[in-house]
């Protein structure tokens, strides 16, 4: 990564949708509990261009030293992928429960594409099927971006005598390159997504960005007070403890958690009109 300011060596450029920075990007966790208290309970400070989900890896590694990791983790989709769906599962037995990144691919985004999840794939016979019923021509162990994957391709003579070929593939045959522990662990997590009380439960998730509105409007989270990393994660942390003081004390005096505010619009169209 290249310095961005001759001023602080570790800050960066960083760019999310439509907002660009030169800094650090923060990632709180806090509990969410509905007969305890909100806490913040870790602080993460990683460097602004970091991907949300290379952050979980510290994330849980800190609460888990410290007695404070739970068996599920509400997150955005920003720290969901296959890999991350499969790391938090296997080192930390962490659930992580979210929205799944869409599929990419162009079968994807039409309504008769067909997509990996459309083919039969047998990892113990080492066997695809595809949608037309075709099995694989072959099933061969590789490697893509220093990850291992299966490379399955289907047969040119099946692919270009199927009259299903336009919804599958624009080559000349299909090529899958699944990897089987995350294949898995993203048809799990689509499922699950496609339940009734997946939206319900990661409602609850939408408290952290109360936390972060009122870190950055209350607080100046966003304002680096001092150069390098380590003492920008220190403010980071001494925010995070001054917003656990001021929870703590709006619980013991028995103020409620607020509420999501409406605009006066909003409030004006909810009253019933006049007979």
């Amino acid at each position: 990564m290249l310095i961005a300011s001759p001023y602080d060596p570790d800050v960066h450029y960083g760019k999310k949708r439509t907002t660009a920075w030169i800094g650090y990007k923060v990632h709180p966790t806090e509990t969410c509990d509905d007969d305890a208290p909100h806490l913040i309970t870790h602080v993460e400070t990683t460097p602004a261009p970091v991907v949300d989900r290379e952050a979980l890896a510290g994330v849980h590694g800190a609460l888990a030293a410290r007695g404070l990791l739970h068996g599920t983790h509400l997150v955005d989709a920003g720290y969901i992928g296959a890999d991350a769906l499969v790391a938090s599962r296997r080192d930390h037995a962490v659930t992580l429960f979210g929205p799944v990144p869409q599929d990419q691919q162009w079968q994807a985004k039409t309504d008769e594409g067909f997509t990996l999840r459309d083919f039969q794939l047998d990892w113990e016979r080492a066997i695809a099927t595809c949608p037309a019923g075709c099995a694989s021509a072959s099933w061969t162990p590789d490697h893509n971006q220093g990850r291992p994957v299966v490379k399955i391709r289907l047969s040119t003579t099946d692919c270009k005598a199927c009259a299903l070929k336009p919804r599958c593939t624009r080559s000349a045959r299909r090529l899958l390159t699944p990897r089987r522990d995350e294949h898995k662990a993203l048809v799990a997590a689509r499922a699950r997504e496609a339940e009734e009380a997946f939206a319900v439960e990661h409602h609850r998730r939408a408290g952290i960005k109360g936390t972060i509105s009122a870190g950055v409007r209350a607080l100046h989270l966003r304002r680096a007070r001092y150069i390098g990393l380590a003492k920008t994660h220190l403010q980071h942390v001494l925010t995070a403890a001054a917003m656990n003081f001021v929870r703590l004390a709006a619980w013991l005096g028995g103020t409620p958690l607020a509420r999501t505010r409406q605009s006066a619009f909003v409030r004006l169209m909810a009253v019933p009109a006049a007979a």
